[in-house]
């Protein structure tokens, strides 16, 4: 498994963009086969193949590449202090504080409605039927996203390097993505969620 995990870290380090994107696609597959799986109990015979092809064309066209140019930006916009080991703590308290509002405020509200609205249409529905879909999951999703995602955010920015952002993000995100995966396609959460995935 170390061996493994190595080899992986070794393969990001040269082709970081490529193998994001291959680690979201395939993760985002994962996430849609245990929503199929585990939350709806379909059984292998009755598993939903193009469903699961579908979701994972989101992660490697969509996820994979906005997710992964997104935290480029956002290393690119905030410095990460100086050489002093007290300025430089601070600075990165700051700097964590500043990233995961950014992350939480302004990119996730775009990107879980862009996400569902996407899933959505690979799945046919008409704009209408999409806008009123939309108009009844979002803020259940956004909710659910924000018991999520700021906490892994604060560590995924304060403890992980940029070029294995992704990966940690999508690793959470199995989890994330099976939720997402019954939402955007079957669209029967209840009111609010039970549990805080």
């Amino acid at each position: 498994m170390v061996g493994l995990w190595r080899s992986y870290q070794a393969l990001m380090t040269r082709h970081p963009w490529t193998v994001q994107i291959i680690t979201a696609g395939t993760l985002v597959g994962v996430g849609d086969v245990i929503s199929q799986q585990v939350l709806e109990r379909r059984g292998l015979a009755n598993h939903n193949v193009t469903r699961t092809a579908k979701m994972m064309s989101i992660g490697f066209f969509f996820v994979g590449p906005v997710l992964g140019g997104w935290y480029m930006i956002l290393d690119k916009l905030v410095t990460w202090g100086t050489k002093s080991a007290s300025i430089n703590k601070m600075l990165t308290d700051k700097t964590v504080f500043v990233l995961v509002m950014y992350q939480q405020v302004g990119f996730a509200l775009c990107f879980l409605g862009t996400l569902l609205g996407i899933s959505r249409t690979l799945n046919e529905l008409t704009v209408e039927e999409n806008v009123a879909m939309l108009k009844r999951d979002y803020m259940d999703a956004l909710i659910s996203n924000y018991y999520l995602w700021p906490p892994v955010e604060i560590a995924n920015f304060y403890f992980i390097p940029l070029h294995l952002r992704l990966a940690v993000v999508q690793i959470v995100a199995v989890s994330w993505n099976s939720s997402l995966s019954w939402k955007a396609n079957n669209g029967c959460f209840r009111s609010r969620p039970t549990s805080h995935i």
